[in-house]
């Protein structure tokens, strides 16, 4: 199946189809290992000490699974888009190589490291191509992914996984100004940009939950253990989508809402975001509205929602806290929602489904479709694929 089936293709010219081809580039990476995110989150939600059937055992596959399985699989992924299988492979092999020994989920650094390493072999495979006398080639092939894997591999270690580390503490950083300066609400400019690039986790185990433990210790809860962690905007974004956005994306988003609202698995919904960028907007919108109100009201949770889900909500609120909390969720959900349905135009450049394909076709043919790597070959998104965690 060609990866543009996940995602739209872009349209148009100029800067704007750029980001969204860059965009639908990334979330092409993720999509496909949808199904990945989904066996994770619900190992992690029934597993994990805070989960709903805590097993100290089973609860062990939580960490190799965001730590090493799922960047892997992105990076696996990300080669593959530009090299066929021998890009999987050499994205998979330079992945590994960010992943070991980062105290990180290396969802970025796979992104940059998988596609990257492709790209050189293709080049190089470029070069040699038509120059191999016969019977050298499987030799000079197995050779050329391992030598240049194996550097990509080093290269991870060193220069990719320290770069993306130091994004991460760049992020931290921000965030502790901007609670050190009493600008709360602000720093969802922070917090939804870097949650859509896969450092929730960091942001939020690494920076957040420290400071709100300390918190909670004090006062028997903390707003902090809210800044990343409301499902709110997620809820808002998806149903935006859900009512106004590409066709044939829709039948998936009911399935990603019940995961991300009810399962507290966020990751569900930040390809959808990667594939319009302009969304992160909303997000925005919706974190600051649903951290102002928890000002406001004075909410705060008693330890870290884990995974962030409307039932941990309610399971981790304090007794007298539960109208600021819900209020704050309703909120940022409504806000974003808005928000997301007008940068969607609200659904006015959707043609009916039986146009669509006709509509595509006549894009075609005035040179203004193209898909991810030169793709532009019908229609983005056939609705029976689905990505798998969106039907779950």
């Amino acid at each position: 199946m060609s990866s543009m089936a996940y995602t739209p293709a872009p349209t148009g010219t100029g800067l704007k189809a750029t980001v969204q081809k860059f965009g639908s580039f990334l979330a092409s990476m993720v999509m496909p290992n949808i199904g990945a995110f989904i066996a994770w989150g619900l190992i992690t939600a029934l597993f994990i000490p805070t989960g709903w059937t805590p097993n100290k055992s089973l609860g062990e596959l939580v960490s190799p699974m965001i730590t090493y399985l799922l960047p892997i699989l992105i990076g696996y992924t990300g080669g593959r888009l530009v090299h066929g299988q021998r890009g999987a492979v050499i994205g998979a092999i330079a992945t590994t190589g960010v992943v070991v020994g980062s105290s990180v989920p290396m969802f970025l650094g796979a992104m940059i490291a998988g596609p990257a390493s492709a790209w050189v072999l293709k080049q190089f495979d470029k070069l040699t191509a038509d120059r191999l006398r016969a019977g050298f080639e499987m030799l000079v092939d197995n050779f050329s992914l391992g030598i240049i894997g194996g550097g990509f591999a080093v290269l991870g270690k060193w220069a990719i996984g320290p770069a993306v580390n130091h994004v991460t503490n760049w992020a931290g950083s921000g965030v502790n100004w901007v609670l050190n300066h009493h600008l709360l609400p602000f720093v969802s400019i922070l917090i939804e940009p870097a949650k859509v690039l896969f450092l929730n986790n960091a942001i939020n185990h690494g920076v957040l939950d420290p400071l709100a433990v300390a918190q909670s210790a004090a006062h028997h809860k903390s707003i902090l253990f809210m800044l990343e962690s409301n499902p709110g905007p997620g809820l808002g974004i998806l149903c935006a989508y859900l009512l106004f956005g590409p066709r044939a994306l829709r039948p998936t988003v009911p399935g990603a809402i019940v995961i991300q609202f009810l399962g507290g698995i966020h990751e569900i919904y930040f390809p959808y975001i990667l594939m319009k960028p302009r969304l992160i907007l909303a997000a925005i919108a919706g974190g600051f509205a649903g951290i102002s109100v928890f000002s406001v009201t004075g909410a705060g949770l008693v330890a870290s929602p884990s995974p962030g889900s409307i039932f941990a909500y309610l399971t981790e609120t304090p007794r007298g806290s539960y109208f600021g909390v819900l209020a704050g969720v309703v909120v940022a959900a409504a806000v974003s929602f808005v928000v997301g349905s007008v940068l969607l135009g609200f659904g006015r450049g959707e043609k009916p489904e039986g146009e669509e394909a006709d509509g595509v076709d006549a894009a075609e043919e005035a040179g203004e479709v193209s898909g991810v790597s030169g793709a532009s070959d019908g229609p983005a998104v056939p609705a029976q694929s689905s990505p798998e965690g969106a039907t779950a």
